[in-house]
């Protein structure tokens, strides 16, 4: 791990946020379309892979980590 390069495995923690969040926000402008306002199941579980991604990615990239 350096400061500025990347591992394969960093990039592919990277990726794999980036893909949880894409499918949090589109399953959230899914039910806001529809006039859902509450936690759905698919939500809490979209939201839950979300931050499992997120706790393997450093915060300079959009982690919690």
């Amino acid at each position: 791990m350096g400061l500025f390069k990347k591992t394969t495995e960093e990039k592919a923690n990277i990726a794999a946020l980036r893909t949880a969040d894409a499918a949090l926000h589109a399953n959230q402008r899914r039910e806001q379309a529809a006039g859902i306002d509450y936690e759905t199941p698919e939500y809490q579980q979209l939201n839950a892979a979300a931050n499992k991604a997120a706790a393997k990615v450093s915060r300079w990239h959009g982690g919690t980590r």
